[in-house]
């Protein structure tokens, strides 16, 4: 028989898994973005990082999602739906200066950090083992990722 309380907090889990898939798609194109327009004399080993930084968040989404939809829950369904969902802001702006990219997708991939947290907090709460287990190594690349971009503004 399933825990009442586990059940209860599964609409919770759903939404901040809706809420995490929000902001690594957003996360992924604002790399993708910073990745097609770096310039500089540091290009083509940004070019590579923000790459490689961009392949490792794309291969998150679709688990995150399919983790949605295995506990019952509908996912985002539009570019609209991930705009209302997401927290991490995109940037349309032209010209964005190479440190200013690399401080950016810090900034944001410990906005990411702090949704898995969120995330693995409701997955606890429900007893959703297989959320919080999952978590734990996106939360690893995420730090990760926040590393490597400090250490290559020097700080």
């Amino acid at each position: 028989m399933p825990d009442k309380k586990s059940s209860q907090n599964k609409p919770a889990v759903a939404d901040a898994l809706n809420a995490l898939l929000a902001d690594s798609l957003a996360l992924y194109l604002k790399t993708k973005n910073y990745h097609w327009h770096v310039e500089g004399p540091r290009f083509r080993d940004l070019h590579l990082l923000f790459d490689e930084q961009a392949a490792q968040i794309l291969a998150t989404i679709d688990p995150i999602a399919e983790r949605v939809r295995k506990i019952g829950a509908p996912t985002l369904r539009s570019i609209g739906d991930i705009g209302r969902h997401q927290s991490i802001k995109d940037d349309d702006k032209a010209g964005v200066g190479a440190d200013a990219m690399i401080a950016n997708l810090a900034a944001d991939n410990e906005t990411l950090l702090a949704q898995l947290k969120e995330t693995k907090d409701a997955a606890e709460a429900a007893g959703d083992i297989a959320t919080s287990g999952l978590v734990d190594g996106w939360a690893d690349d995420a730090e990760k990722r926040i590393w490597f971009l400090k250490a290559t503004l020097g700080g």
